[in-house]
């Protein structure tokens, strides 16, 4: 990727969209409300979509740096819409500003840098690690 330079004008928005579960939840006030991490994740997905058209073959991205407002609670069973639209591509570091919407309001915003990387050497790297950790590749221990 070239150095820095603004978004392509035409690149659409990524989004997500989620019904809240009980395992996206944590009990507050009596209620099962949406997590904070949860809307992290929801952002991250909405980034990686917006991201994707820029990723060449063989490549992928990965979450480098979070910085949301979680400004207000969304309730189990409620739906929530993440969006990304990407402001600034700096070699393999692509910026993007998000937003989450739950079907009354607007509940977090932000920006979220995903880093374009080489997914089978990145996978080789993953492999490596999990051997080392003593964990099965490709298996998430429990």
């Amino acid at each position: 990727m070239p150095p820095e330079r603004p978004a392509p004008a035409d690149l659409p928005p990524g989004s997500v969209e989620h019904r809240v579960t009980v395992a996206d939840c944590v009990a507050r006030a009596g209620h099962h409300v949406l997590g904070t991490p949860s809307v992290v994740r929801l952002l991250e997905e909405a980034a990686s979509a917006a991201v994707a058209p820029l990723l060449g073959p063989g490549q992928d991205s990965v979450g480098s740096t979070v910085d949301i407002v979680h400004l207000r609670p969304t309730v189990l069973g409620q739906l929530v819409t993440a969006t990304a639209v990407v402001v600034e591509i700096d070699r393999r570091r692509i910026t993007t500003t998000v937003e989450a919407f739950d079907d009354v309001e607007r509940i977090a915003h932000g920006r979220h840098d995903r880093f374009v990387v080489d997914g089978g050497s990145f996978g080789t790297r993953l492999g490596e690690k999990a051997a080392r950790a003593g964990a099965e590749p490709g298996r998430v221990p429990r």
